[in-house]
């Protein structure tokens, strides 16, 4: 089975957030797979071009149409030994010859173009995929233009959408779909929702099937308060959805081969490693050099939806307890400015780097006894995955992908990986993490348990990949 992976962004090309995850894991899980060829396309970002350790070999040139314009085509393939998993790079200056991946005015165009450029890259090459597998908006224009432009070259192929996140659509004008897309009149009804052209409306229409990266995320879109909008087009395509919880790279994150560990650890020595962990962090971070405090970390986008106006609003509350926390991330002004302020204000307490930096996030993981996770909408969270893996317990709000990887603490039976809170309120974070200290404090053996549970926990790739495949195999029973 031949599966082309669109993508627009894989580690450890470039990463901006869970997607790259995804997309740099996934398609190594599922070309390990028994007659399974993976093909993930990418964009030729400046930054991905001008690594010097990222080697490719050009392929082929051509032109391709958007609408009235005509735009250069270059395909370049990374260099492996990996024969059933390539990479390729789609190059065009013009669009991708930019610093990062998004944030421009005419990011619309950028990857309507790259959409439309896998495609036809497919037919120049010679390429017949028996699977598309589309994410986000960024490629959820391929199952539209499949079906407008290339039925009888790519039609045999079945497409399937992915959705991270609902509230990033690709929302452009109406005038987009003459104007750039330049389909015809008949497609305008497949595009169109409120007043925007609207990408991930096309994708859930036009695929073969829709997934999301949890079981509960799957069940949460179908109402307002999670679909930002498409909510009714959700219902009316229920049939094609499907949920299939993400896992996580488990080579990459290794306590035990971490080479930002000093003392790695695994589920045997945790203990140790954990330790030594906790003490190098704090001297890092300046904080007081203490065993005994419990330190909680929070590696994060610094946003509303992943619960950080929660959290700022309990900061006055959180520095009177006998704590301290770890943050790193960046995000909105208001945000990054009360928890600095609060760092400054409490600096035994409390330590805030405003950067992506993930080598500090692997220290934070290793030192921290717990993860904290307000998000108030979780389509899955790797996060957490991570955390566990490295022994830092997660304390979380029990929604979307949360809901599905973190089963509650039992003191009475001993099961459970962490804690959570029910509702998206102060009182309730609060009971989470008062629970959480009270284990920590009062009961070592039980809390020793916890965390072994968490790091026993399978979140490798291989289970998705199987689902991901059975999904493939339903839609292409012919090849599977």
């Amino acid at each position: 089975m031949k599966i082309v992976f669109a993508a627009s962004e894989a580690a450890p090309f470039i990463k901006t957030g869970g997607l790259g995850d995804v997309a740099g894991a996934l398609p190594d899980a599922l070309s390990h797979q028994k007659g399974a060829e993976v093909l993930v396309f990418l964009p030729y970002y400046k930054s991905v071009k001008n690594n010097p350790d990222i080697k490719t070999e050009f392929l082929k040139s051509f032109a391709v149409s958007l609408s009235w314009r005509v735009q250069h085509v270059g395909v370049f393939r990374l260099k492996s030994k990996k024969k059933k998993h390539q990479v390729y790079f789609i190059d065009n200056e013009y669009y991708f010859g930019k610093d990062g991946a998004y944030g421009y005015a005419d990011d619309g165009e950028r990857f309507a173009y790259f959409s439309k450029a896998i495609l036809e890259s497919l037919v120049q090459l010679g390429i017949k995929p028996d699977i598309i597998h589309a994410n986000d908006w960024q490629t959820a224009l391929i199952p539209v233009l499949l079906h407008a432009f290339y039925e009888e070259p790519l039609g045999g192929a079945k497409t399937v959408f992915t959705i991270h996140n609902m509230e990033y659509q690709g929302k452009c004008d109406p005038y987009f779909i003459p104007d750039v897309l330049g389909l015809p009149e008949s497609y305008t009804n497949t595009m169109i929702f409120g007043d925007n052209t609207n990408f991930m409306k096309g994708a859930i229409l036009m695929s073969d099937a829709v997934t999301t990266v949890s079981h509960t995320y799957a069940d949460e879109i179908r109402y307002p308060y999670f679909a930002h909008g498409l909510a009714s087009i959700i219902s009316a395509h229920a049939f094609k959805l499907r949920g299939i919880v993400n896992g996580i790279d488990t080579k990459r994150y290794d306590p035990a081969a971490d080479p930002e560990l000093s003392v790695p650890y695994d589920i045997a020595t945790y203990k140790d490693g954990k330790r030594a962990a906790k003490e190098a962090l704090q001297r890092e971070l300046g904080l007081p050099v203490r065993g005994d405090v419990p330190m909680i970390g929070i590696v994060s986008r610094l946003v509303e939806h992943k619960g950080m106006g929660l959290l700022c609003g309990l900061l006055d509350e959180l520095m009177r307890w006998d704590l301290q926390i770890a943050i790193v991330g960046t995000g909105d002004y208001a945000f990054e400015h009360d928890l600095s302020h609060a760092a400054y204000s409490h600096p035994d307490k409390l330590s805030v780097t405003l950067r992506f930096d993930q080598k500090l996030a692997s220290r934070i993981y290793a030192a921290s006894d717990f993860y904290l996770m307000p998000s108030k909408s979780e389509p899955c969270g790797l996060s957490q995955l991570i955390a566990m893996r490295y022994g830092s317990v997660p304390i979380v709000h029990a929604i979307g992908g949360l809901r599905d990887t973190i089963e509650p603490w039992n003191p009475e039976t001993g099961d459970g990986t962490g804690f959570t809170f029910q509702s998206f309120c102060a009182l309730d974070m609060i009971d989470a993490i008062r629970r959480a200290f009270t284990l920590y404090g009062t009961d070592k053996e039980a809390f020793s348990r916890l965390i072994e549970n968490g790091m026993r926990r399978d979140s490798s790739w291989d289970v998705p990949a199987g689902e991901y495949r059975q999904l493939y195999n339903e839609l292409r029973p012919d090849k599977a």
